[in-house]
């Protein structure tokens, strides 16, 4: 009833968003991106009036397109409402995964949280013997030299690889401008951090890429006191997803997400 009282002042809420999974466009079950995440942000910053969002997250990353549209959302929407952004790591923000981090003010994670991976990859394979071998007969037809850039039924081509090593620098170069302008001078000047390498917990916090140890419920109640309330915000799965429609995609995605979080450990 202490609602309806006039003059009482009413417990601080917090928006909680989880991001979880795999960073990747298009409708992939259970996957992160801008078009998926987007109405629960919207609705995170901008319904009850929160005095904080908090992002749970937890992603080996994906998609560097998809990570920074939904980092400059969250920037947008941030500095509309002018409510500070908070992001809770669990067990790991890693390459898109960090990059979403850095969109909020502070980075906060378990001492086991894995983050950092501050680099761009490109993976494919080479079929071009096998096919030989099966008495395969490759024929590709394209109008523009680089048409079929790194075809992987042909040998590997040196100006491919040179131009492809060109792409990632650039993406590269974008991912480390976003961490050093949301990070600033919280990273050491005399240490390079994006080489691809990750931290754990404390080790994060000492080079810079992370701010303090904690958990959403104890940190956002010393914050706004013991009686926060926390408006929980999850993605909504589709109702082809909800009755097991995309058995194939969704067995196919989760291979991929799980071959990404293995390369941490996990």
């Amino acid at each position: 009833m202490r609602r309806f009282i006039p003059f009482v002042k009413k417990p601080a809420r917090v928006a909680v968003v989880r991001l979880a999974g795999m960073i990747a466009s298009g409708g992939r079950s259970g996957s992160i991106n801008d078009e998926s995440v987007a109405p629960m942000l919207e609705k995170a910053f901008r319904r009850g009036k929160p005095s904080a969002v908090a992002l749970i997250i937890n992603s080996p990353g994906g998609s560097p397109v998809q990570s920074s549209l939904i980092g400059a959302r969250i920037r947008r929407l941030a500095k509309e409402t002018e409510i500070p952004v908070l992001a809770f790591v669990e067990d790991v923000a890693a390459s898109g995964g960090y990059w979403i981090a850095c969109a909020a003010d502070e980075v906060i994670v378990d001492p086991g949280s894995i983050v950092g991976s501050i680099g761009v990859i490109s993976a494919s394979f080479g079929a071009h013997e096998f096919i030989t071998r099966q008495g395969i007969e490759r024929r590709v037809y394209t109008a523009g030299t680089s048409k079929s850039m790194l075809d992987p039924f042909r040998p590997e081509q040196p100006e491919d690889v040179a131009r492809l090593r060109v792409l990632l620098d650039d993406l590269h170069g974008t991912f480390k401008d976003h961490v050093t302008e949301r990070r600033q001078d919280k990273l050491p000047e005399d240490r390079d951090l994006f080489t691809g390498e990750v931290w754990i917990g404390k080790s994060a916090i000492e080079v810079g890429l992370a701010d303090s140890i904690g958990h959403v419920v104890p940190v956002m109640k010393h914050r706004f006191g013991d009686e926060v309330r926390f408006l929980r915000y999850g993605m909504k799965r589709s109702l082809f997803q909800r009755f097991g429609a995309s058995v194939l995609g969704d067995a196919l995605a989760h291979a991929e997400e799980r071959a990404l979080y293995a390369r941490y450990g996990l």
